[in-house]
């Protein structure tokens, strides 16, 4: 029973829920027990409360449901929130030892709306140091590993998030990203990650600036329908986030219809990127699952400054990430505590002018508005979500692909940076397996505000693929 419960998607959990096939109290038992069997292991979920409290919030969930209430479609379901984003009365670290044992006060935006759908938080997921870096490890809680080689790192900085996923430890889980973080994981965990519109989720506890965002939050699922699911739930206005988009209807309306359809295929770009030996080959997997449900593919490589462009994301990048830090960095024995990927954001932040930055949102308009002339020929664009195969769990970052030399640590993960330079939305789907029997994606990109359709292009993409989720063996 237990094997049965966490195998449903999402949305078949909440029908079995409501339709009183299964209690909320046994879907909470068979999720805490395979937490207790294979989390040890992957290190997926961290601050988890006690089966006791959770055991008894299910109960009440239950009599509600006796009662004729219920709370919203994830009435009942297990949820642990990236370690990122704050829920009131849990502990949040952001993966800090600065913030080892803060308590939050107050639901972050996105979590609010998870609360009122009718979750039960029953902690976090792990993530890297303030988010830093595509590998989902700190000194508060240590690296969380992939659960198909546990060896190998779970991506971030959503690993976490993608591992219990993948491992059916969680229905459905929330992430964050920046450079990737829901795309990457993804891809390393062979699950989905959707990264909205940018102010298609509200951010933080609304108190973002009205400076163009980077980060920010989406969903991750087993099941195309279940991320789409999720985003519906945590998407629309909210008047304290100022850059928030206006509410509108994201249920997917079936399958996008592909026969004709016009993709670019962005590659290695023209040898600008380096991949790792068999990534490229798995996407290609992708690339013939979608002509073959009609799509015609062109390679592309962008007419466009390609160096220019990541000297923009460096500067706009470490402006964003070092925001609200600043004092710890001031303070010789808290900046003694930050990990060298923040030492190394405050040494670009601080070297930039405000003409710089300025600089550097002209480069960035500019690239939008180049992929914008794209989607005038174009219906979709399609991208590897990594450069790079889940790489050893004790290793930093990759220095190097295919013999090049990486010169920060984030310059493996160049390839994601365009979409979200772009604000654009993108579904982050499972291309299969390498020879090494490791797990890598594709990023299916849509034009601008487009949050319905790309995720209805990826359901087409998925019921063609036959994509199998959650079946990783930790």
């Amino acid at each position: 029973m237990t094997e049965d419960i966490t195998q449903l998607s999402a949305a078949a959990l909440s029908s079995a829920i409501h339709d009183r096939r299964m209690s909320c109290v046994s879907v909470m038992e068979a999720y805490l027990d395979r937490i207790d069997a294979l989390n040890p292991t992957v290190n997926a979920i961290v601050f988890r409360r006690s089966r006791t409290e959770l055991m008894d919030e299910a109960t009440t969930c239950d009599r509600e449901l006796e009662n004729g209430r219920s709370r919203g479609w994830m009435h009942g379901f297990p949820q642990a929130v990236k370690d990122l984003s704050e829920v009131c009365g849990l502990r949040c670290s952001w993966g800090s030892p600065l913030f080892g044992n803060f308590v939050s006060s107050a639901d972050s935006l996105h979590v609010e709306r998870v609360r009122a759908a009718g979750a039960i938080f029953i902690g976090k997921t792990n993530t890297p140091e303030f988010g830093l870096g595509s590998h989902t490890t700190n000194p508060v809680h240590g690296p969380t590993r992939n659960p198909y080689d546990t060896a190998r790192s779970a991506g971030g900085s959503s690993g976490g998030a993608a591992a219990a996923l993948a491992t059916r430890m969680l229905p459905v889980a929330d992430g964050s990203d920046m450079m990737g973080s829901l795309r990457n994981p993804a891809a390393f965990n062979n699950v989905i990650g959707f990264r909205p519109s940018m102010g298609r989720v509200p951010s933080g506890k609304g108190t973002e600036f009205f400076l163009g965002q980077l980060g920010i939050f989406g969903p991750m699922g087993k099941t195309v329908e279940d991320t789409a699911l999720l985003l519906a739930t945590q998407a629309g206005y909210d008047r304290r986030e100022p850059l928030s988009l206006a509410s509108e209807d994201l249920t997917l309306r079936g399958p996008a219809a592909t026969r004709g359809m016009k993709i670019a295929w962005f590659g290695d770009m023209g040898g600008y990127l380096p991949f790792e030996p068999g990534v490229l080959d798995v996407c290609g997997k992708a690339l013939g699952i979608l002509a073959n449900i009609g799509c015609e593919i062109d390679e592309l490589v962008p007419e466009f400054d390609l160096p220019k462009l990541w000297q923009a994301w460096v500067t706009l990048r470490s402006f964003n990430v070092t925001h609200g830090l600043r004092a710890l960095f001031d303070q010789e024995e808290t900046r003694a505590l930050l990990n060298p990927q923040q030492i190394f954001e405050f040494g670009i932040a601080l070297s930039r002018s405000a003409a710089d930055i300025f600089d550097a949102s002209v480069v960035r308009t500019a690239w939008y508005q180049y992929l914008c002339t794209l989607f005038e020929r174009y219906d979709f664009i399609v991208m590897p979500s990594a450069q790079v195969f889940p790489f050893d769990v004790d290793l930093s970052w990759p220095t190097e692909i295919n013999g090049r030399s990486m010169d920060t640590y984030h310059r493996w993960m160049e390839v994601v940076i365009g979409p979200t330079l772009a604000g654009l939305p993108v579904a982050a789907v499972p291309a299969g397996f390498g020879a090494n029997s490791l797990a890598s994606g594709v990023q299916l990109v849509g034009p601008p505000r487009a949050d319905r359709a790309t995720l209805e292009f990826a359901l087409a993409y998925e019921l063609a693929a036959e994509i199998q989720t959650g079946n990783a063996i930790a």
